[in-house]
């Protein structure tokens, strides 16, 4: 893994953009100021693993943003497949057949995560969906899923955090999208926190994308970010 008096390998972001290309010339635009890179469903069909892979070569940390939701057989022979890539995070739904064939898969220096609940619902959104918990009980009900499955960590809301760092061992890591700087637009996420705020609350990653991919000087707002994680 790279490290850098600049970059923090804390943070992670998002290349949620329409090309391979233009995710390769946002690493280079912002060249030492970070580490740390998300990969999601947008360039998976586009080549996202190779590019994955590259990024690993590169030294960058990879966190693979795919979101496995299949029978056990397939996840553990999927989650066995990406293992060969050389990335350091996976997602896959937290439910507990699918964590545990992700566990099983899983190799090398890949850590598996249960994605909770997706920072853009809120309580109403949930009630739509057919759940009668809020949003707060149902992370904490899928992280102690997630432990028992084995899992390395949970994405989840910065809102969650602090609950989620309570009970769970030191090593676990908590990922948490969903991360604004104050005053900035939240878009389609309705569950929010700041950098520093996410952390102090027991975050280990976060993850940021628009706020930095879709700044007219990405690497200044990450810098901003990172300053802001250091407070």
């Amino acid at each position: 893994m790279l490290n850098s008096q600049i970059s923090d390998p804390r943070l992670y972001v998002a290349l949620d953009l329409p090309s391979i290309e233009d995710a390769r010339a946002m690493v280079a635009r912002l060249g030492d100021s970070v580490v740390s890179y998300k990969i999601g469903l947008q360039l998976l069909p586009l080549g996202g693993s190779e590019f994955g892979k590259e990024l690993a070569a590169q030294g960058k940390n990879v966190f693979l943003d795919f979101k496995l939701h299949d029978i056990d057989a397939t996840v553990e022979k999927a989650t066995r497949s990406i293992s060969a890539i050389g990335a350091d995070l996976l997602t896959v739904h937290a439910r507990p057949d699918v964590m545990r064939a992700a566990v099983k898969g899983r190799s090398g220096r890949l850590k598996v995560l249960g994605v909770t609940v997706l920072t853009s619902l809120d309580e109403q959104a949930l009630i739509d969906i057919g759940y009668h918990h809020s949003a707060e009980e149902l992370v904490l009900h899928r992280v102690r899923q997630a432990m028992e499955a084995g899992m390395d960590g949970v994405v989840s809301s910065p809102l969650e955090a602090d609950k989620i760092r309570a009970m769970v061992p030191k090593s676990f890591l908590v990922v948490t999208p969903g991360v604004r700087l104050a005053g900035h637009d939240s878009g389609d996420q309705k569950r929010i926190a700041t950098p520093s705020a996410a952390l102090k609350a027991g975050a280990s990653h976060i993850v940021v994308g628009r706020p930095i991919t879709q700044a007219n000087d990405p690497r200044a707002s990450a810098e901003k970010i990172l300053e802001d994680m250091a407070k």
